[in-house]
């Protein structure tokens, strides 16, 4: 504290000295040219003259740089005006300039957050618009068609009210997935955290797609034979959605006579890391970075023609972050993907 009082009178400090000098020297030739021998009127004199110049210029420098220094601050809004009251106001700068460089930096960065927030935001509106408005408009032309008279055939009637309630199922699931992600990002989803086996339950999911996988020729398998059950720590009904969601995909976008293998890892201690690895299409690199956003599909024919809200992998990141676990995606073009995530061991797998 001392170095930097130091430091920043050092202008009016110097300043004093400089006028002080210059005074006592004019005087002092005054009374050689007078003749007149007032060794002590001279020291008395300089020591006023430097007491009297080194407060008139702090309280004037302060004044000048307070109004200044102020109305920057004011400016930018860095620091409210009650800040300058609660001390003196002193000649060094560099504290204001770290101040107005750092000010500046910050903002620098809050435009570019905010310059792509909007990005963001009018590309998922974009996607949003586009997913809602093709069922509502398969669903309005249905209707307007049974309107416009064929409700009068009984074939045709049934056949398009069964395909306009497909429309209205798919905007449902739509919905329901958006209410999801949202009730994850604000906390308001409770997980039920228990004990399960994951090699069993990803048993149980590979039963519920066997049949879709078989119409591809794809085959769900483990990497290994798992003879002892891996126990894991989460909710149950959440961890299976996210295998559920995986393994969709990698149905989705696999090769015909492909596979879709599953892992189960130690990671570290307490921790297994589930790997659902395919030999399908892969991704390419520049779209690895956004495919965990709302909406964001890699092959925007190809998923569309299979369904889908285009939330699965939202939903999946999301449910995973809020176990406080972390989710990984490797991914080459032609060779195929692997998308893996970390779980927590139970109680009784890490004692054991």
């Amino acid at each position: 504290m001392a170095a930097d009082l130091k430091k920043s009178y050092r202008f009016a400090l110097r300043s004093a000295c400089y006028i002080t000098i210059c005074t006592t020297l004019l005087l002092a030739f005054l009374l050689w040219l007078f003749k007149v021998e007032y060794l002590l009127l001279l020291g008395l004199f300089s020591i006023c003259v430097f007491i009297c110049t080194f407060i008139i210029l702090q309280l004037r420098i302060e004044r000048f740089i307070y109004r200044r220094i102020k109305k920057i601050y004011d400016d930018v809004a860095l620091l409210e005006s009650t800040n300058f009251g609660s001390g003196p106001i002193t000649t060094d700068m560099k504290t204001l300039t770290a101040e107005i460089e750092k000010f500046a930096k910050d903002k620098k960065i809050e435009i570019d957050t905010l310059n792509i927030r909007e990005a963001y935001r009018k590309d998922f509106l974009g996607n949003i618009s586009h997913e809602l408005k093709t069922p509502l408009f398969t669903v309005q032309g249905y209707i307007l068609t049974l309107l416009d008279g064929a409700m009068d055939d009984k074939n045709v009637r049934r056949k398009y009210l069964q395909r306009a309630n497909k429309g209205v199922e798919r905007l449902i699931y739509i919905v329901k997935d958006l209410d999801m992600i949202t009730k994850l990002e604000v906390g308001e989803l409770n997980l039920e955290f228990v004990d399960f086996d994951i090699i069993e339950l990803i048993q149980n999911v590979f039963d519920l797609f066997e049949m879709k996988a078989a119409k591809k020729k794809i085959v769900l398998t483990f990497d290994m034979d798992y003879k002892e059950p891996i126990m894991v720590h989460a909710d149950r009904d959440k961890i299976q959605q996210v295998l559920t969601n995986l393994l969709v995909n990698s149905i989705k976008y696999g090769q015909e006579n492909g596979t879709t293998e599953v892992s189960v890892e130690n990671l570290i201690k307490n921790k297994v890391i589930v790997r659902v690895t395919d030999n399908g299409e892969g991704i390419a690199p520049h779209h690895i970075p956004r495919l965990f956003e709302r909406f964001y599909r890699v092959d925007q024919s190809g998923s569309r023609a299979e369904g889908g809200s285009g939330l699965g992998l939202s939903i999946v990141k999301h449910i995973i972050e809020v176990h406080g676990e972390k989710i990984y995606v490797e991914s080459e073009e032609g060779v195929g993907s692997e998308f893996s995530f970390t779980l927590e061991k139970s109680h009784s797998e890490n004692e054991a």
